[in-house]
C-alpha cells in the first residue's frame, strides 16, 4: 500500500454546522492540524480548505471542502488532481451511521454507504478505491429521522465518545503515513473494541 499524501475530512461548512453529527470528518482534519500546529487556509481552485502538515518527518496536505456535504468530490478530485495524489494515497474521515460513537473503523474501497459526501467522491472519481476512517456517530433507528440526526448535535456522553475515539485514530497516524494499513486497522479495531 502507497504511504499516504492526502487527508480529507468531510463536512458541512460554517458555524450552524460546526458542532453536528455530519461534521465529525472535519474534526479530524482540525485535530490533525492542531497537532501538526497548522492552520487551514482557503483554496479556491480547490473548493475547499488546505494545510501543509509535516509527522515524523511525513509531509502531508488535510483538505476540508468548502462545499457542502453532497458536492465534496468535486473538491476532492480537484486537490487529487492539483496536488498529482493517486487516490490510494488518500483517506477520507467521515461520519459513519452503522457504528455507535466512539468506534471508528478503518476501511479500504467498497460501497459509499449512503453517506452523500463518499456518493459524490465515487461520481467524481468513478470508483471507491481510497482509504476511509468511518467515524461512528450511531443511528437514530428510524430512516425517516437520519437527516435531523446526522445535522444535529451529538449528546454530551456521545460527542465525548466520538472524540474520544478520534484520538484512538490519530494514535494510528505513524503507521497510516508509512502506508502499513493493515497493522493501523488492527490497532484501532481491537482498541475500539472490533476485529474484522
Amino acid at each position: 500500500m502507497s504511504a499516504l499524501r492526502l487527508i480529507v475530512g468531510l463536512g458541512n461548512p460554517g458555524a450552524d454546522y460546526a458542532l453536528t453529527r455530519h461534521n465529525a470528518g472535519f474534526w479530524f482534519a482540525d485535530r490533525l492540524a492542531g497537532q501538526a500546529g497548522v492552520r487551514f487556509a482557503h483554496e479556491a481552485k480547490l473548493h475547499g480548505e488546505t494545510a501543509r502538515a509535516s509527522f515524523d518527518g511525513h509531509a502531508i496536505w488535510l483538505l476540508k471542502p468548502s462545499t457542502f456535504m453532497n458536492r465534496s468530490g468535486q473538491s476532492i478530485a480537484a486537490a487529487l488532481r492539483y496536488f498529482k495524489i493517486e487516490p490510494e494515497q488518500m483517506l477520507v474521515a467521515h461520519d459513519e451511521l452503522d457504528l455507535a460513537p466512539g468506534v471508528t473503523r478503518l476501511k479500504f474501497d467498497g460501497g459509499h454507504g449512503g453517506q452523500n459526501g463518499l456518493r459524490d467522491t465515487f461520481n467524481h472519481l468513478g470508483h471507491g478505491k481510497f482509504h476511509r476512517l468511518r467515524v461512528g456517530i450511531g443511528h437514530p433507528g428510524q430512516k425517516d429521522k437520519v437527516t435531523p440526526w446526522v445535522l444535529g448535535r451529538p449528546s454530551r456522553d456521545d460527542e465525548i465518545s466520538i472524540q474520544r475515539s478520534l484520538d484512538t485514530a490519530l494514535d494510528q497516524l505513524p503507521l497510516l503515513l508509512r502506508g502499513d494499513f493493515n497493522e493501523a486497522m488492527k490497532r484501532l479495531h481491537t482498541n475500539t473494541g472490533i476485529r474484522d
